[in-house]
This record gives C-alpha cells, sequence and structure tokens, in this order.
C-alpha cells in the first residue's frame, strides 16, 4: 500500500461505518457526483443530497475538516493536482476522436475508477480471498442479483474448470433457500451486490452466516449492507458517463481472482482442464482447424 495522501472520496468511504443514516445519504451524494458536488455552496450540498445544512456541517468536521471553506479548499487542490497528473494529459485512448468523445471521456473514467479501486484494496486481503475462493475442503457458492448475475456466472463458469465442490446460486428468491440446505460452517459465499443493493441478496448473506459460512463480497464505492457480515469486502469505483454504472473495475478484481486461484490449484486445475478438453473433443462442441 503507498502512502499516498487521502482524498475527499478516501476520507468518506473510511468514515462511511461511523456515519448516521443522514450523513450516509450525504455521503453517498458526495462520492456519486465527486468532486463537482462539493463545489458550490454548502446549501446547494445539502439540497441535493436532501439534508439539513447542520448535517453538512457535522459531516465535514467528522472528516478532519474545520468547516466547510476548508473542505472546499481541499478539494479544488486535489483537483489543481489532478490537473498535472500524467494521466490527465495523455493523448486520447481513441486517436481518431476529440478528447471529449465519449470513448475517451468513459476510458478515463475507468482508468480513474481502476486506479482508486486498487489504492484501496489491501494485498493481504486479496491473497486470503483468492486462498478461501480456492480451498477444494470448503465448498464455494457463488451468487450475483439483478444485473450482477452476469459477473457471478462468468466468476462460476471459470471456478468450475478450476476446482470442484462449487456451486451458482440462481438470485430468484424462491430457489436459493435450497441451497442453504447444505451449507456446512466454514463454506465459502463470494456475492456480488452493486446499488441498488437487493433485499434477497442480505436476506442470503444473513442465513449463511448464521450457518457459519464465510462471506467474500464484491460491492460498489458505497458498500452494500452485506458488508457488515463479509470476512472481506471489495469495493469498487463504477462510476461513469452513463445511465448505468461500470462493471469493468469488478471484472478487473474477478478475472485477477481466477487467476491467482488457477495458481494455487494448477496440478488439480490442469488435470480437469485435459478431462474437460477431451469431453470437448468427443462432443465435438468446437471446430477443429488440424
Amino acid at each position: 500500500m503507498t502512502d499516498a495522501p487521502l482524498t475527499i472520496s478516501d476520507r468518506i468511504q473510511r468514515q462511511l461505518d461511523d456515519l448516521t443514516r443522514a450523513e450516509r445519504q450525504l455521503a453517498h451524494s458526495i462520492l456519486e457526483n465527486y468532486p463537482a458536488s462539493g463545489l458550490g455552496p454548502l446549501s446547494a450540498l445539502a439540497k441535493d443530497a436532501q439534508v439539513s445544512v447542520p448535517t453538512v456541517a457535522r459531516m465535514v468536521q467528522k472528516l478532519g475538516f474545520n468547516g466547510y471553506p476548508e473542505f472546499q479548499t481541499e478539494l479544488r487542490e486535489e483537483l489543481k493536482a489532478k490537473a498535472k497528473d500524467p494521466i490527465a494529459k495523455h493523448d486520447t485512448w481513441a486517436g481518431g476522436a476529440p478528447s471529449g468523445h465519449i470513448l475517451n471521456r468513459f476510458t478515463d473514467a475507468v482508468i480513474d475508477n481502476i486506479r482508486h479501486t486498487l489504492g484501496q484494496i489491501d494485498p493481504q486481503d486479496f491473497d486470503t480471498a483468492c486462498a478461501m475462493a480456492a480451498n477444494t475442503k470448503r465448498h464455494l457458492f457463488i451468487v450475483g442479483g439483478r444485473v450482477t448475475h452476469t459477473l457471478a456466472e462468468y466468476l462460476f463458469l471459470h471456478m468450475q474448470v478450476i476446482r470442484p465442490r462449487i456451486t451458482h446460486i440462481q438470485s430468484t428468491s424462491n430457489t436459493w433457500p435450497h441451497y442453504l440446505l447444505d451449507v456446512k460452517p466454514g463454506d465459502v459465499f463470494i456475492i456480488f451486490d452493486m446499488r441498488r443493493y437487493e433485499n434477497n441478496t442480505l436476506k442470503l448473506a444473513e442465513m449463511a452466516h448464521a450457518k457459519g459460512a464465510k462471506l467474500i463480497l464484491f460491492t460498489d464505492q458505497w458498500r452494500s449492507p452485506v458488508h457488515q457480515l463479509a470476512q472481506i469486502s471489495f469495493s469498487s469505483r463504477i462510476v461513469v458517463p452513463s445511465a448505468w454504472d461500470s462493471a469493468a473495475t469488478p471484472l478487473l478484481l474477478l478475472e485477477t481472482m481466477v487467476a491467482a486461484v488457477q495458481d494455487l490449484t494448477w496440478g488439480d486445475t490442469k488435470d480437469r482442464m485435459e478431462a474437460l478438453e477431451d469431453m470437448f473433443d468427443q462432443t465435438k462442441l468446437f471446430r477443429k482447424f488440424t
């Protein structure tokens, strides 16, 4: 981990668990429109977040500032530093498009999301999570939600090749209670839950946790309520210039996890891959050109 100064965004994320409900609402509003949300008057920020002016004042103090003017001064310094950052000066990613083109704006946002996300992750926590996912003595369950089920399915497809004793829990609430019947203490759940957080996912996590399962959570920068139950949580920055949140950063994390677990289990994984390829040959699933 680096010793770089904490940004205002970093401070907010570190304080999330200690904030009141109104302060968390304010924090989410600031992060969602960061950094533009903090550049206007205090009253405007309070109105946008639908909280009181005193709530903003308390929040600013909790972040370590003497007042709103000092908070804004620090925010402006961050913006100046960002303008000097080499990333902000790079040639446009799509050379044939202007710097303001959606291809370049979206790419800039994704790269910024990745940089901030990796800066918040403890490599030791990541290694621990990968070791948990690789432990074939424990059953591995993977579950996502309405949108994040695509991430869960992607991870499951790879893990199914890498190791045995793995289950993909369908996100519909009328089926997942059946999966909980055989959960044993120490079993591992990998859960994907991004905003808008789903009640079904939280209930599943609560029941799995009550049975002694260990939870690994992939969530967003505001963190799903499941993080209070999880042994390890990975918070990804997901905001991009779109009506939809980006899955690029969590996808990077889970693909890295696949690579790490594959390395940890390579002896057995290689045997499973060879057996799978043999079955593919027998079923003629893929075309061969030799």
